[in-house]
């Protein structure tokens, strides 16, 4: 990496936690020129404004949370409910990470990406379609493997489980109490088993 990729990772890296607790429209330049130790002649010599800055730390957010999401719906499942499974797991695993780092970067995003922030609502969009295409796509690979009722509605169901966790995160978070996310994972799991299941337990 160059010196300049060097830097504006660093901004972004540092500023991370903090967009994702504060908010993307309400974390200042003088914010991030605290946290970062840089001055605003730095901030703008990598950044055209800070929006791109809030943009670029949404990408970056966005992107650990899909690439942890995505080991959840590896090979290493043998079947599509195992990987369905894997995936409800792992927020009930992370829940500390998850709430210390500010809890969901697409939740926190999407209460901000409005109509006074349409690049960052464009980027929230586009986060929660893959999401929901990775979740269709373990269901449609279990219905073409015999593992899933065929009359399923893929994309349906898909929704309904990121509804279901999204909603359980924000009850969670703003309670301070982590069973509203696990009757939420609860639900999730009792969905997988007794309404896409149709192997043999």
């Amino acid at each position: 990496m160059s010196k300049a990729e060097k830097t504006k990772q660093h901004i972004i890296e540092k500023t991370a936690t903090l967009f994702n607790t504060k908010g993307y429209i309400s974390t200042s330049l003088s914010d991030i020129t605290q946290i970062t130790g840089l001055t605003k002649g730095s901030i703008y010599g990598n950044f055209e404004n800070k929006d791109e800055v809030a943009i670029e730390v949404y990408k970056y957010n966005a992107g650990i949370l899909s690439k942890t999401l995505s080991r959840s719906f590896g090979d290493e499942f043998p079947t599509s409910l195992d990987k369905l499974h894997a995936f409800v797991e792992f927020y009930r695993k992370n829940w500390e990470f998850v709430f210390a780092n500010g809890g969901c970067p697409l939740m926190n995003a999407a209460t901000e990406a409005d109509d006074s922030f349409p690049a960052l609502k464009t980027q929230v969009r586009r986060s929660f379609e893959q999401w929901m295409a990775k979740i269709s796509d373990a269901i449609a690979e279990g219905q073409s493997k015999g593992e899933i009722d065929k009359k399923i509605n893929v994309q349906k169901f898909a929704s309904l489980f990121i509804m279901l966790i999204e909603g359980g995160i924000l009850l969670s978070k703003t309670m301070g109490d982590q069973s509203f996310l696990n009757h939420a994972l609860d639900k999730v799991s009792s969905m997988i088993d007794h309404e896409l299941n149709i192997l043999p337990s």
